[in-house]
């Protein structure tokens, strides 16, 4: 009887090699053949899964987003119903900064993907649906008076932050303090924090 295979834990085992090539040496290190040789199967498979780079980015930085997504959901799970707004604001952007090692490999993935797509969109068309969504939720959770421009403003420091902290030039309380001092310009006091 032939095996089954399960084509969806394939392309996860070859995405999982793609993002530790890119986090460990770089996107430009990113190959066919350097993704076969980290998974440990043939350059042929990783060709029927994914026809060209710019498939095998796409699933990456997919993988990255569910990711990303499943620690949002799980931290603000945490705070039980109705938390305040600054609060949840906090929650969900500390959860999406690569605050530690764990978090560190997927930022640099994601890093590497929005440098490889601002020289070829073509390669992201979600990206910018992406971004408008999250901006609209952060706009919408913000204190009146606070519209899309804070929501575009909190979403680039936690960029600018992502950034830092994967530069090492910030560690994770120094983020965090930035980040605090930004929701107390938008809230007010941290009385919900």
């Amino acid at each position: 009887m032939p095996k089954k295979v399960d084509h969806q834990e394939r392309r996860t085992l070859i995405a999982d090699a793609l993002m530790r090539v890119a986090a460990d040496q770089g996107l430009e290190a990113v190959s066919l053949r350097h993704v076969a040789a980290e998974a440990g199967v043939s350059a042929g498979m990783v060709q029927h899964y994914f026809r060209t780079k710019d498939e095998m980015m796409a699933f990456a930085l997919a993988v990255v987003r569910e990711r990303g997504q499943i620690r949002v959901t799980e931290a603000l799970t945490r705070l039980g119903e109705n938390p305040s707004p600054r609060l949840l604001l906090r929650t969900m952007i500390a959860a999406l900064l690569p605050l530690d090692e764990r978090t560190r490999d997927d930022g640099r993935v994601a890093l590497a993907f929005l440098a490889y797509t601002a020289v070829r969109p073509a390669a992201a068309p979600g990206l910018r649906e992406d971004t408008r969504q999250l901006t609209e939720f952060i706009a919408s959770v913000l204190p009146d008076g606070h519209g899309d421009a804070a929501a575009a403003g909190l979403l680039a420091l936690m960029e600018g932050l992502g950034l830092y902290l994967l530069g090492g030039q910030y560690t994770a309380e120094q983020a965090l303090g930035a980040l605090d001092a930004q929701l107390d310009l938008l809230f007010g006091s941290p009385t919900g924090a």
